[in-house]
């Protein structure tokens, strides 16, 4: 009998062992089927998004977001180089001393050669008046074509030019000696020197005659003083 409980009691420990395994073991795969689940589902999820990102240019991300600080850097380089280039290109139209001329006058040209042979310390610069590098100094002076090709134009320099008798005067007075003491002739009135000038100057091309184009074209080895020098080679 004794041997008979053993047994019984023996069957109902193992029964409540296989009970108690058979209850806990469909929670815990349960709880590790949702982990790996959900880990699988996380990690598909992130790569599914770097991919995505990583299809995306990089250009269309910089486009649809721009940078406040960028906006403001490229904004300011644009003010800078505007102001830049404004002020790079002033010193390069204009230069003291340019001596502007009818360049298709005989007379003028003569004049030309004569001045440019006496001034061996290059002062006096040289510009046609028929070219476009003369559109400046026409501009700063308040002058036309006309009126230069009635008075020649001498510009000392920025608010500084004249004309006729006096433009002649002036360029003298840069010549050596004895040239430049013509310049003191500037004492006599300007009314009593025009009107010589002027007689000469309607009658230039009767006396002295006219040419097609810019006669330092034919003179080439006088073009190093002349600023509108690169307009008058293309022309040629």
């Amino acid at each position: 009998m004794m041997r008979n409980n053993m047994t019984t009691l023996t069957r109902g420990v193992v029964r409540n062992l296989l009970l108690t395994t058979k209850s806990k073991t469909p929670s815990s795969f349960y709880n590790r089927s949702i982990s790996s689940t959900s880990s699988s589902t996380l990690t598909a999820t992130t790569t599914t998004t770097t991919a995505k990102a990583a299809a995306i240019p990089s250009d269309v991300v910089s486009d649809a977001v721009p940078d406040a600080a960028d906006v403001e850097e490229d904004e300011e380089e644009e003010v800078v180089f505007s102001d830049t280039k404004k002020t790079a290109a002033e010193p390069t139209l204009l230069q003291p001393r340019v001596l502007v001329y009818d360049g298709v006058c005989h007379l003028c040209h003569g004049g030309v050669k004569w001045v440019i042979q006496a001034d061996k310390y290059k002062k006096i610069k040289y510009c046609c008046v028929q070219s476009k590098a003369a559109e400046p100094y026409l501009r700063l002076c308040g002058l036309e074509r006309e009126d230069v090709l009635r008075r020649f134009l001498f510009v000392e320099g920025p608010g500084l030019y004249h004309q006729a008798s006096t433009a002649a005067l002036k360029v003298m007075s840069y010549l050596p000696l004895p040239y430049s003491a013509l310049s003191t002739l500037l004492v006599v009135p300007t009314p009593l020197r025009d009107p010589v000038y002027d007689y000469i100057a309607k009658r230039r091309y009767n006396w002295f005659g006219k040419s097609e184009d810019c006669l330092v074209l034919k003179e080439r080895e006088l073009l190093e003083r002349f600023i509108d020098r690169e307009e008058m080679m293309d022309r040629s």
